[in-house]
């Protein structure tokens, strides 16, 4: 199972969620606030982050900013807020995956398995095995990439994109498949792909307008190939 972080302030919400996910035979560690929980991923290893978004000391996303600055932990957002722009700036800044408040602890169990597969199946493949597509360079097992010999900052999310797609060059993904096999999601919603689709092609150097190693096509999928 996995070592859980719940970041909560409620503090009846919060037991109720050390409970029901201890019975599920996680390690789970609670704490109310964000500078609380900056510390705890200092000093302790978790496999995932339940960050609820109305923290007392610091807004939830400012926390978020914060934890991705110090960890690369996969982070879910437990929110009462269903504003779809907001949203999508968290999954923007690096959230893995949100809740909307309320949840089921069945959903939340869900969510936490899903996130743990892209987490821990991302570096599957033969070992050694570096995958090249033009100037790109990207070592699975190491979580590495590099673009013409210059390491790429990527986040999770976005290495697991890149690694996907990498190992299918020139062939075009449906999004239905990508949101099956890197989101671990058999529905959802395209925005999410074209939010982390943006950002990788930023820190590709590049743009939809003048792709170079990421292509869309309209209503059918993506591919990456090299540029010609």
């Amino acid at each position: 199972m996995a070592s859980v972080l719940v970041v909560e302030d409620d503090p009846f919400v919060r037991s109720a969620l050390v409970r029901h996910l201890t019975e599920a035979s996680h390690t789970v560690r609670s704490v109310g606030t964000a500078l609380e929980a900056l510390r705890e991923v200092a000093h302790h290893r978790f496999d995932v982050v339940i960050l609820d978004l109305g923290l007392p000391d610091l807004d939830g996303a400012e926390a978020l900013k914060m934890l991705r600055g110090v960890t690369d932990v996969p982070v879910i957002i437990a929110t009462a807020r269903d504003d779809e722009a907001g949203i999508v700036r968290l999954l923007n800044d690096g959230a893995d995956d949100y809740l909307t408040k309320p949840f089921s602890v069945e959903h939340l169990s869900a969510r936490i398995a899903a996130v743990l597969r892209r987490a821990r199946g991302a570096g599957e493949g033969t070992p050694g095995t570096v995958v090249r597509v033009g100037g790109l360079a990207i070592d699975p097992l190491r979580r590495q990439a590099e673009l013409d010999g210059r390491r790429l900052d990527l986040t999770r999310r976005e290495f697991d994109l890149l690694v996907f797609l990498a190992r299918r060059p020139g062939v075009v993904v449906p999004r239905r498949e990508l949101l099956a096999e890197v989101w671990q999601q058999a529905y959802g919603d395209d925005q999410t792909i074209d939010v982390h689709l943006s950002w990788l092609r930023r820190k590709l150097g590049e743009t939809a307008a003048n792709p170079r190693y990421l292509h869309t096509l309209r209503g059918v999928g993506v591919k990456l190939e090299p540029p010609r």
